[in-house]
């Protein structure tokens, strides 16, 4: 939720919380402008997705695999994560992969339907 700011002068701004939405109350003239992004706000909007391993994924039914390949100059570590149907979703274990180098992750969906979808986590 996003919630903007404006510039109040000698009032006390409150906020008025309904349900899943804000509203920002305030003495302030209709021309005040908005005051900069929040430090909260930018650093969401720059937290971005960024897969930096080259990966397959494949499945046999039972077992999801990612197989990846480190093509970076920095040592970058991954994990396979397992959705699995009418189950909980499983993660295999975090491999390192030093730049160049290559290796899998699987993870089991022991019971339930199988696996649904594999895909891989970097951290």
């Amino acid at each position: 939720m996003e919630i903007r700011k404006r510039v109040a002068t000698g009032a006390v701004a409150s906020v008025l919380m309904i349900g899943s939405a804000a509203a920002l109350t305030a003495a302030a003239p209709a021309s005040a402008a908005p005051s900069a992004p929040s430090a909260a706000t930018t650093r969401h909007a720059d937290a971005r997705i960024n897969n930096d391993l080259s990966c397959t994924t494949t499945s046999d039914g039972r077992t999801g695999t990612a197989d990846c390949t480190n093509n970076t100059s920095r040592t970058i570590a991954f994990r396979a994560t397992v959705v699995c149907g009418e189950w909980w979703d499983q993660t295999g274990p975090w491999k390192t992969l030093n730049p160049g180098a290559h290796d899998n992750s699987a993870a089991t969906c022991e019971h339930g339907t199988g696996v649904g979808s594999v895909g891989w986590e970097e951290g």
